[in-house]
Parts: C-alpha cells; sequence; structure tokens
C-alpha cells in the first residue's frame, strides 16, 4: 500500500509540475533510412538547456509518428532505437504547436559493448557468440509468460511440464539480465510461468558461449533481458489475460523517472489450472539366460497397463522494485528488490494393472498422491555502471543475495488409505559478486576482463513418515528421513580479445578459469564430504561474411556439467511409496566440448538462420538401472542414483 501512495503521489507532483508552464505539443515521425519503413517504440527525448536534464519524452506509435506535451522552451531533441544510431537536433525553440518533420535512422554497423557482426532490426541479431531476438509483435504472446515467449524463439522449446531444453538439450543455464536470478529460483519452471512475456525486451540465445559466460550448462545459456523504460515523468501499463483450460493473470508496470533518478516496479499474478494424463504399457520379457547365453528359464511374458490422471493448480506472484540513479553522466547505481511466491498443488490419480500371459487381469492398484508446494523467494542486487567514454570503455559491478525456499508436503493414498506421508523442505541462500571491464582498442577491436563468485549455500531437511496399522499413527522412518547441508562455492575470472580484419573476417578468442568448491555434511549419518576442483574453458568464435547479408560462423567452447545436491545426496528421497531415490556423492563433473557451425543468409524480408554442431562429453553421469532382490522383493537402481520399484512378480516397470 505505501509503494501505491508513493507511486501516486509522484504522479501528482509530475502533473502539477508540468501544468506549472505552458505546454505545447511536437509531432513528427520516426522512419528507417534504408528500407523507408516507420520504426514503432522509438524514443524521443527533449533535453532542457536551462535545467540542464531531459524534461519530457515519449515513443513513436505502429505508424512511427509521436505527438508528445512539451513545456515551451529551448531544447534539444534525441531521436534514438535499438541497433540505430542516435539523432540530435540541437537548440529547437518550441513555443508553439510544431511539427519538426521526420527523423531518418541509420543501422548502426558497430555495437558500442561488443563486436557485433550483423544486425537486423526489431527481429535478430547475429553476434559472434550469441543470436539475440527482440522481443517485438513477432514473438510476444499477449497476456502469455516467459515460457510462452521461449516457445516461440528458434532452437528454444518448453515442454507441456514447462522444462526448457535447447536444441533438444535440457540443460540449460537460464540467466536473467546476465547474472542468475532470484526470479528463477529453486525452481525455474513455474518461476518462467509467473513472469509475464511483456516484462521482455528480449532473448540472448548463446549456444557457443564466449569466456565471458559461466562455463556451466552443457546445452547452451538462455540470457533473458527485462525491460526498463527510459521514458520521462510517470507512465506504466496494466495486462490481463483469460484462458483454457482454466487460466487467468494480470501484470502491470509503473516507472516514474525525473532528472537523475529512475523509479520502476513491475509485478503479476498468475492463475493457471494444469490437467493432464499419461498411460504406459509394458511387455516384460521373462526369458533367463546364464552368462554363456543358454536358456535357463523360459517363464512367460507378463504386461503391466499404467494410466496416471492429474489435477493440478499453479498461483504466483512476482515483482520487482528498484531504484536507478544517474549519478553523473557517465555513471549509475542500481538497487532493485525482487519477490517470488508460488503455490502449487498436485493431485495424482495412479492405476496400475497386472496382466498375465495372456494379457488376462490378474491384479489391480489404485494410488492418490496428493500434493502441495510453497516456494518464495527474495532478492537484493546492486549494480554500479561507468562509462569512461562514447567508444564502449566501460566497468560494471555488481551484488547479488537471493533467500530461497521451496516446501513440499506429499501424501501417498493406497486403496482409499494414508499410508505414507513425505515432506520436503529447502532452504538456499546465494551471493553474486561479478565484475566487467572493457577496453576498445582502434575502432575494430577490444578487449574484455572479469570475475564472478557464485556461493550457495542450501539445506535441504527430508522426512518420511509410515502409517503404524498397530497404533493408527505415523511414525518418522529413520532410515530414509534426513538432513543435508550443501555448500557450493564457485570462483572464475575470464579474459577474451575480440577483432575485425578488414570487412569480411571477425573473431574473438577467451580463457576462463574456474575453481569449484562443494561441500557435502549430513549430520543424520555423520557423513561429510569435500570436492574441490580447477577447470579451463577456452572459446573461438570466427565469422567471416561472404556479402552484406549472408555469413558463416564457426564456434568452440568447452563447457561442464555439475552434479547438484539431489544427485549428490547419498540418502535414499521418497518422492512416493514405490520411488525411491538416492545419490552418490562421489560423483564427479562432466566435462564436453562444442563444435558449432553457423550460416547466415538474407533474402529480402526473408531470413535463413541454420547450424549444424558436434559435442563430445566425458565422464557423463545419469540414471542407469540394475536388478536385485531384498527380502525377497525386487528393487531397481541406478549406478548414480537408485531408484526402487518393488512389485509383487519382481519385475522393474518404470523409472523416474
Amino acid at each position: 500500500m505505501n509503494k501505491l501512495l508513493l507511486s501516486f503521489l509522484f504522479a501528482i507532483v509530475s502533473i502539477v509540475s508540468i501544468q506549472a508552464q505552458k505546454e505545447v505539443t511536437i509531432t513528427g515521425k520516426v522512419i528507417d533510412k534504408l528500407t523507408g519503413q516507420p520504426l514503432e517504440y522509438a524514443t524521443v527525448a527533449f533535453f532542457s538547456k536551462a535545467e540542464n536534464k531531459i524534461t519530457t519524452g515519449g515513443i513513436t506509435d505502429e505508424t512511427g509518428n509521436f505527438s508528445i506535451p512539451v513545456p515551451s522552451g529551448v531544447y534539444d531533441v534525441s531521436v534514438e532505437f535499438i541497433s540505430f544510431k542516435k539523432q540530435i537536433i540541437a537548440n529547437q525553440n518550441l513555443t508553439t504547436h510544431k511539427n519538426i518533420g521526420n527523423f531518418y535512422l541509420e543501422e548502426d554497423a558497430q555495437s558500442l559493448d561488443e563486436i557485433e557482426i550483423i544486425a537486423e532490426k526489431t527481429t535478430v541479431e547475429i553476434k559472434l557468440d550469441k543470436k539475440i531476438y527482440n522481443v517485438g509483435k513477432d514473438l510476444t504472446v499477449r497476456g502469455g509468460t516467459v515460457s510462452d515467449v521461449l516457445d516461440n524463439v528458434p532452437s528454444v522449446s518448453v515442454d507441456v511440464e514447462g522444462n526448457v531444453a535447447l536444441r533438444g538439450n535440457e540443460n540449460v543455464t537460464i540467466l536473467i539480465n546476465g547474472k542468475p536470478s532470484g526470479l528463477v529460483g529453486l525452481n525455474s519452471t513455474d518461476a518462467l510461468r509467473q513472469l509475464p512475456a511483456e516484462s521482455i525486451e528480449r532473448v540472448e540465445v548463446i549456444t557457443s558461449p564466449s569466456a565471458r559466460y559461466d562455463a556451466e550448462g552443457s546445452g547452451g545459456i538462455l540470457n533473458i533481458i527485462l525491460r526498463r523504460s527510459k521514458l520521462q515523468g510517470f507512465n506504466g501499463a496494466i495486462t490481463t489475460n483469460v484462458g483454457a483450460p482454466t487460466a487467468a493473470g494480470i501484470s502491470g508496470n509503473i516507472n516514474y523517472r525525473t532528472g537523475d533518478v529512475n523509479i520502476f516496479n513491475t509485478t503479476s499474478y498468475n492463475y493457471r489450472e494444469v490437467p493432464g494424463n499419461s498411460s504406459t504399457y509394458t511387455r516384460y520379457f521373462n526369458e533367463k539366460y546364464d552368462e554363456n547365453g543358454n536358456l535357463i528359464s523360459n517363464d512367460p511374458d507378463t504386461y503391466l497397463d499404467e494410466t496416471n490422471d492429474y489435477d493440478r493448480i499453479r498461483k504466483g506472484l512476482s515483482t520487482n522494485f528498484g531504484v536507478e540513479w544517474y549519478v553523473t553522466e557517465s555513471a549509475s547505481l542500481t538497487g532493485a528488490i525482487s519477490y517470488r511466491k508460488g503455490d502449487n498443488e498436485s493431485n495424482t490419480t495412479n492405476t496400475l494393472i497386472q496382466l498375465d500371459e495372456n494379457k488376462q487381469f490378474v491384479s489391480q492398484n489404485n494410488r492418490f498422491d496428493p500434493e502441495e508446494e510453497s516456494d518464495k523467494v527474495l532478492q537484493y542486487s546492486l549494480n554500479f555502471n561507468k562509462d569512461f567514454d562514447n567508444s564502449g570503455h566501460k566497468l560494471t559491478m555488481d551484488f547479488q543475495y537471493e533467500d530461497n525456499s521451496e516446501d513440499e508436503y506429499s501424501g501417498v493414498l493406497l486403496e482409499g488409505i494414508n499410508t505414507e506421508n513425505v515432506a520436503t523442505l529447502e532452504d538456499q541462500s546465494r551471493i553474486l559478486l561479478q565484475a566487467d571491464y572493457v577496453l576498445p582498442i582502434g575502432e575494430k577491436s577490444q578487449f574484455e576482463a572479469g570475475y564472478r563468485g557464485n556461493f550457495n549455500d542450501q539445506d535441504t531437511d527430508y522426512t518420511v513418515e509410515f502409517l503404524d496399522l498397530n497404533t493408527n499413527d505415523f511414525v518418522v522412518n529413520n532410515n530414509l528421513s534426513n538432513f543435508l547441508n550443501y555448500r557450493e562455492y564457485i570462483n572464475a575470472a575470464y579474459t577474451q580479445f575480440g577483432s575485425k580484419f578488414g570487412d569480411k573476417f571477425s573473431f574473438l578468442l577467451g580463457l576462463r578459469l574456474e575453481n569449484t568448491r562443494i561441500t557435502i555434511d549430513q549430520p543424520t549419518s555423520g557423513d561429510y564430504s569435500k570436492n574441490d576442483y580447477n577447470g579451463l574453458f577456452p572459446t573461438v568464435n570466427l565469422s567471416y561474411e561472404l556479402s552484406e547479408d549472408e555469413n558463416v560462423t564457426f564456434g568452440y567452447s568447452r563447457r561442464i556439467r555439475r552434479p547438484r545436491s539431489w544427485f549428490i545426496n547419498p540418502f535414499p528421497s521418497r518422492s512416493s511409496v514405490t520411488s525411491i531415490f538416492r545419490g552418490n556423492p562421489e560423483l564427479a563433473p562432466s566435462y564436453s566440448g562444442l563444435f558449432d557451425v553457423g550460416y547466415y543468409k538474407k533474402f529480402g524480408k526473408v531470413s535463413l538462420n541454420g547450424s549444424a554442431y558436434y559435442q563430445h562429453a566425458t565422464d557423463v553421469f545419469n540414471k542407469a538401472g540394475k536388478v536385485l532382490k531384498e527380502n525377497g522383493i525386487t528393487l531397481a537402481y541406478h549406478a548414480h542414483g537408485y531408484e526402487f520399484r518393488p512389485y509383487k512378480d519382481g519385475t522393474l516397470f518404470d523409472y523416474m
């Protein structure tokens, strides 16, 4: 309520200050000089000579036109648009309503902060180490979420559960504004479904990451850049949506900028019901052979018919409030607070029918698994940016602290009787320290260096209770219940150099060093383990322009996939009465080398963008099955994570 009152007071002050002097309406139009097409969302700003600051501004509509009320006076008028050269008309005496004509903007071939190969306005920019998709009418899903936008980005897919994959690989690192973010938190799937689509400015698809980025993520990196208004005064927007199956949401953003201070907020709430079902039909070939391949048992085949019906509800609130202070013309300091809360319900009905060799009914088991999940994320961030000159020479520093929690409660009902309760309580704190320095060398070269520290502390309290049929009370199972302290500290430093020879050939070479320290402490069992290792990660990105509208690229990067806490935790975790998973603390990280060859060709308004890649990984870890027996019950376990599936006939029918 206090934030809303503060925003309302800001609006009143803005209105009063504008009405204190005569207003005139200034009109004009912004056009792409090359194509003659109007530019929508171009920014027009009016800089007051007398007050030595930007007084007001606005944006163009879909026809490229603008009409902006301006207090009468003398101004420098500036017009700018993403990837276009900024245009300024100085000393405009605006004392009457006036049309100041057309502004013809030219594409900017040189990027201020990195070496750019080719840019296609409003849709896609192709750079040495990434592809940038600017979110406009073609990608924005009105009333949708970040997940909906990502599903429209080439090479990116989002399945029905919300899991994001890049080129079919789900081991993707997701960044917000170039950094790990509390907006993603412990559960990135639900977080991306809560962020409104309208909050995104662009999506960077990084399939051949340069040394600037973390080496984590064998599939690559998705960097989501959020919008931040540059308009003067008070402005904002509200978007609502409804859909089927039952879904509804509302999101809003407000921005107040005056002089050297910019205050911004984005808030959204989403509700959706996600029904679903699945079915599995399995045949077991029960013939058994000895080690020499001789048949020793000719048992008849058996069958299992399993169905799952899901009834899920997803509710989430997210907000981001920040203040940007322009300390000087070349330096700014930004502080922000982000908060996200999600409440999920999931009811799963499982029906398992066992059939004999003639596919005749043998038995049926019914299981109902209601689950409730609540997660909260609170993040504080501070960013300092210093531009030493207009050539791109700059220094940026970031500090970020976030506190995450995720609580899950599940009760399993067999044949209508609640026989098991499972609770998983996770708390995570994360600190990020980052500094990046960029130094242009001449007109076509650039040197970069930087440091990043990620310090992650995670505690997991896992409790399993079974129903005691004699007392009708639930009793904690100490063989399954456990507490895990997981620490992951990563320190990284990088350097890279890029240049362009003539008008055709560009390169970007980099090297990144990462030190990782992982600690696992389990007070329940007294187990303690520590793993400390270093890694060097070279990157090579090359480009050759065959013509102005055609180029080929080559990229190489070394990547790492670290086993996360749930893969390392040696204690079993039980998600249902028939499903237990156990990790392996001896797991080592997996390293991979990724080679990528790309081709880009523009045919008028149509462009072709294709790539081929090869990846080779070592020390790959995954779930692998093996059958064993314990007390006459067959169990199936994984080499790097164990899964138990007991059934009457001793067969394994499914994996997690």
